[in-house]
């Protein structure tokens, strides 16, 4: 119950900051050849790294070096934005999109959660994108990140945000992370001196989450 209470102080600050250098959604590597397969990390201060000395030790570049270290051919490019909200990232998604993806990893929500915006809101536009990278994409597979709403949101927002996630991974038919931050969140060591973003280590911790969920829409 303590660890749960904590996660307050976990989130109150993901929506600070405007996009910096770690989160430039124009970081990404680089590909000679056109068969190259392409992962496009779409999300907010979470998949940014927001707050690390070098954005290439947040969560999606470790993922993305790993699964090459596998035999993987895979480019990246990480989109995260701090303080994004699922709003902000209908709006720019079209752009980000042109980038062609192979897989479209969809971390976002928590913003919109620490700004009160009706569950039914946040559902939609996570829909609207899902939908969106499927019409002009038909084969690039999707993952869904989940989130969790803080206690002191109360209980009948908690209850209709946390159903969000569950809801659209079965109503879309997309695989779904419930809980990015499960072996992070309100772990001092494990989060920067603000008490709420992760550290390097706690960044290859949140790689360890996705991963398993991320590996299967993969191809060699």
């Amino acid at each position: 119950m303590m660890r749960y209470f904590l996660l307050i102080s976990f989130f109150l600050m993901i929506a600070c900051g405007n996009s910096s250098d770690n989160s430039n959604p124009n970081k990404q590597e680089s590909t000679s050849s056109n068969d190259t397969k392409r992962i496009i990390y779409f999300g907010d201060s979470l998949t940014a790294g927001y707050g690390l000395l070098d954005f290439e030790d947040a969560w999606p570049h470790i993922l993305t070096k790993r699964i090459k270290a596998e035999g993987y051919s895979y480019q990246m490019t990480n989109a995260g934005v701090s303080g994004d909200t699922t709003s902000g990232g209908l709006g720019r998604l079209e752009w980000v999109l042109a980038e062609k993806p192979t897989v479209f990893v969809l971390e976002l929500g928590a913003n919109d959660m620490l700004r009160g915006i009706s569950p039914s809101v946040t559902k939609e536009n996570l829909r609207a994108m899902i939908r969106q990278v499927k019409s002009q994409y038909p084969s690039t597979k999707i993952l869904l990140v989940g989130m969790y709403a803080t206690p002191n949101m109360g209980k009948k927002y908690a209850k209709e945000f946390n159903s969000i996630y569950p809801d659209l991974s079965k109503e879309e038919d997309v695989p779904l992370v419930p809980f990015i931050l499960e072996k992070v969140a309100s772990i001092r060591k494990l989060n920067q001196k603000d008490g709420i973003h992760p550290t390097e280590v706690g960044h290859k911790l949140v790689a360890d989450t996705v991963y398993p969920y991320l590996k299967p829409l993969l191809v060699k």
